[in-house]
């Protein structure tokens, strides 16, 4: 797209967010039970999804100001409160995240390791390199406990690969392509099957034993979910199809990738330590549920072994150039404006109007408008965390009303909300893969719908079925438990 109609797009967006963020804070009419703040809320939503979209300012900025449209539009006071997501934990998380992939590429081991991971997978196309990345990411996701965590181990590994392709056009979307396909879906459907690896899992899991006393083992659990893995053939068959990326190789194929690591210096001493410290954050991000200390703990107890003196060989300045502050203000934004979507009563709101639409159909009609309601609540959250924990309740709540299964409906209604990828900023291993400066929120958004389609045909045409055929069908709410408690 040429310059001047990027700048027209982005100054006829600017101009809509703003005149649908008053018309909507101070000329619309409050909805019946909606409260003030949350038509307030929904302002601020409205404005931050046009400016996301159409990518009319910067992101970083849009980010910084959130807090200010919350005071502003009376949706949340005082300021520190409408900023709190800036402190929020997982925003620590990402900026150590962002700090190591900036250390990394400075030290140049996430070139290393990226020819390392694309020689053992014999990998000479985006596709191979694809496939060999979720391979990683699901062995990872029996060891490391969240999504997030892995997106961030694996960034930059993720960057170092895509740093071998040129810059044709074909050449660019490959790369996003892999960076989409890695980061996140791969991160998101890999976590599915092990309670363990995906933080929105353990949430629906406790609520499932608190409300109705059913406790989902690991060996359930992975019962249950594992179909989920055959999304990602799926997921792997479009954003090839939409990127035209399946048979771009890699610059010089895999002779190319022998010659580049034989090109290679012999690791520093420094370059080791580095590799220790990382070593010793993946490991206890691994063991988190023995030593129970959080991730965001880690990460930081790990920031501070990287900069004892003597394990770097460049300066902070070499760091601070690589490391991409703009994603980290988004990211406490989206929080920010996350937890005024829950505390205002904006989703209850809209959970109150999806009953309303989706009750006296047949089962599966209610789950495709239930899942498509659940994304639409989704366009304005960043953390999936936050989100499972409004929404789950919710379906749980809505299950009996619908007459359908509780735990069938509220583990496909929670499920597809770990699939929102209509924008990198509602799950933070979006934003994380947002940072590599690979994808525009445009070329996320075009791809991300039709994902977001598949995911929502595969829990109903794929996974119902599969939980009917293990004894838990979603459309009988009488059914037995089938699983020992």
């Amino acid at each position: 797209m040429h310059a001047p109609r990027v700048a027209l797009k982005a100054c006829a967006g600017f101009v809509l967010a703003w005149l649908c963020f008053f018309a909507i804070a101070w000329l619309m009419p409050t909805p019946q039970g909606l409260s003030a703040q949350g038509k307030a809320t929904l302002a601020v939503v409205a404005w931050v999804a046009i400016v996301w979209i159409v990518e009319a300012i910067p992101v970083g900025v849009s980010g910084i100001l959130v807090p200010m449209l919350l005071v502003l539009s009376h949706a949340v006071t005082p300021f520190p409160k409408a900023a709190s997501g800036f402190a929020a934990p997982v925003v620590f998380l990402c900026l150590v995240a962002f700090l190591f992939s900036a250390i990394m590429q400075a030290a140049g081991l996430d070139r290393r390791i990226a020819l390392f991971l694309l020689d053992r997978f014999k990998a000479s196309t985006a596709n191979g390199v694809i496939w060999g990345m979720f391979a990683v990411n699901f062995v990872l996701s029996l060891v490391v406990p969240a999504a997030n965590a892995r997106a961030a181990a694996l960034l930059p590994v993720t960057n170092g690969i895509v740093g071998l392709f040129g810059n044709s056009a074909r050449e660019r979307d490959a790369k996003k392509a892999i960076v989409i396909q890695t980061l996140v879906y791969g991160s998101m459907i890999g976590g599915m099957c092990i309670l363990t690896a995906h933080l929105p899992n353990m949430v629906v899991s406790g609520l499932l034993e608190k409300q109705l006393g059913i406790r989902l083992s690991y060996f359930t659990w992975f019962t249950l979910q594992w179909p989920y893995l055959g999304m990602f053939v799926l997921t792997q068959f479009w954003v090839q199809r939409y990127f035209k990326a399946r048979a771009v190789a890699i610059p010089g194929g895999r002779q190319a990738i022998v010659n580049e690591r034989r090109k290679l210096p012999p690791a520093a001493r420094n370059d080791c330590a580095v590799l220790a410290v990382f070593a010793f954050v993946a490991l206890m991000w691994a063991t988190e549920p023995l030593h129970g200390l959080q991730s965001e703990i880690v990460a930081l107890i790990g920031l501070a072994l990287m900069f004892a003196p003597g394990v770097l060989r460049f300066s902070w300045k070499e760091i601070q150039n690589r490391t991409i502050w703009g994603t980290l203000f988004l990211l406490g934004g989206a929080l920010s404006l996350s937890a005024a979507i829950s505390g205002s009563g904006l989703a209850q709101w809209v959970a109150d109007h999806i009953y309303t639409v989706a009750h006296g159909y047949a089962w599966w009609l209610i789950l495709a408008i239930v899942m498509v309601a659940t994304h639409v609540i989704r366009i304005g959250m960043l953390s999936n965390v936050a989100a499972v924990t409004m929404i789950a309740p919710i379906a749980l709540a809505l299950a009996p009303r619908l007459g359908l299964h509780p735990v069938a409906f509220t583990l496909l209604v929670s499920d597809t909300d770990s699939f929102a990828y209509l924008l990198p900023t509602q799950i933070t291993a979006g934003v994380i893969a947002y940072s590599s400066g690979t994808f525009t929120t445009a070329d996320y958004a075009k791809v991300g719908v039709v994902s977001v389609l598949i995911a929502i045909v595969y829990g109903i045409f794929v996974m119902a079925p599969w939980y009917a055929y293990v004894g838990v069908p979603v459309w009988n709410p009488a059914a037995p438990w089938p699983f020992a408690h």
